[in-house]
């Protein structure tokens, strides 16, 4: 087993990116992401690879796409207004079916924002962003030890779907120190036959695009797109449990949001408040499962996000009416102190008690 080594979030991405077999990154700096492209521009030639600052965040994406088409494993990554920048690309990227990795470290917005961390970017990075009907697959750490082991995921799960795949993190986890235990390097066996890397054995071109003048073939386009999609809800969904089995309250939370969620949760129990946590991994695909099986018991919840409220809206489709949900943020660079999500819980318990005193009055 390897020996863990202290690194920041930022720089564990970028040698687990290095380790997945990454050979082409393309970016342009922007805070707070920038220890990455600092770690890939001396790092990842050292592995044979080729990193490029690029003249702009467009210019990044687009060589995304193409060493992504020659069947190279690729990546970029920005932070919020750069990310809204590489939308187009990205669109394309998964348009035209390519695996590419894309790292978002959130700072705080909207328009040009501050450089502190934010949750603000959900919407972005779930809905797909840009144009067209496309999805992207989102994994949301929040340790160190995350950001390097689900940065190995994204390179498998691009590859496996041919599709773009974010990481999205922020400002906290990209700056914040942790022992971390790298993973082994990739030993890459996936075939790519579609892959622009000339005729060889083939005998044809590839042509690799996202144009389909021909309506009926561009909807067929579509709707294979969403059965990759659908097929990712069904066997990639991933997030944690914590003390929810018996749970009165239960907090949804991500990334770092829900390290100060779980600090909160065991306040919580130790006033004797029932409070537990699910921490969606994967934000695309959503985890609606367990929410909606804790729904049913009558189970309140509390989404808290560092945002004005993006997530809980996905909290609110899956409970769809069968449970309250709740919510708190702050934003603007702001982070809730686990107090205040205290405060929160046992403000949501206290409602409850009260609304089960009501319905016993008014049944006697």
């Amino acid at each position: 087993m390897s020996e863990k080594v202290l690194m920041k979030g930022n720089e564990a991405i970028a040698e687990a990116a290095i380790l997945a077999g990454c050979r082409c990154f393309f970016g342009y700096p922007i805070t707070p992401q920038n220890e990455l492209i600092e770690y890939m521009a001396r790092h990842l030639p050292e592995a044979g690879g080729t990193f490029l600052q690029c003249e702009s965040e467009i210019g990044a994406i687009n060589m995304v796409f193409g060493a992504s088409s020659a069947g190279v494993r690729a990546m970029t990554s920005s932070s919020s207004p750069g990310i809204s920048l590489k939308q187009e690309g990205i669109s394309y990227i998964a348009g035209a079916e390519l695996p590419a990795v894309i790292v978002n470290i959130v700072r705080c917005g909207p328009g040009l924002g501050g450089i502190l961390p934010s949750q603000s970017d959900y919407f972005q990075s779930t809905r797909g962003g840009g144009h067209g009907d496309y999805r992207m697959f989102v994994l949301a750490p929040n340790s160190v030890q995350e950001l390097a082991d689900l940065t190995l995921l994204a390179f498998e799960k691009a590859d496996e779907y041919r599709t773009p795949v974010m990481i999205l993190g922020d400002g906290i986890l990209g700056q914040m120190m942790e022992p971390v235990v790298l993973p082994e390097k990739a030993t890459i066996t996936v075939d790519k036959p579609w892959a622009t890397t000339g005729r060889g054995k083939r005998g044809k071109n590839n042509l690799v695009s996202s144009l389909f003048l021909n309506p009926e073939e561009l909807e067929q386009h579509n709707f294979k797109l969403q059965r990759k999609y659908d097929l990712m809800k069904e066997k990639e969904t991933r997030w944690e449990s914590y003390l929810t089995e018996d749970a009165e309250v239960i907090v949804v939370a991500y990334g770092s949001a829900a390290r100060l969620s779980m600090a909160a949760v065991n306040m919580a129990r130790e006033q004797g408040i029932k409070a537990g946590l699910i921490r969606p991994i994967t934000l695309f695909p959503f985890p609606d499962q367990p929410i909606r099986a804790q729904a049913e018991k009558g189970t309140a919840f509390l989404a808290v996000e560092l945002s004005t409220g993006q997530m809980v809206e996905d909290v609110r489709l899956a409970v769809e009416g069968r449970s309250p949900v709740h919510f708190y943020g702050r934003c603007g660079g702001v982070v809730p102190d686990p107090k205040e999500i205290l405060e929160k819980i046992v403000a949501i318990r206290a409602l409850q008690e009260a609304r089960s005193e009501s319905t016993e009055g008014g049944a006697a």
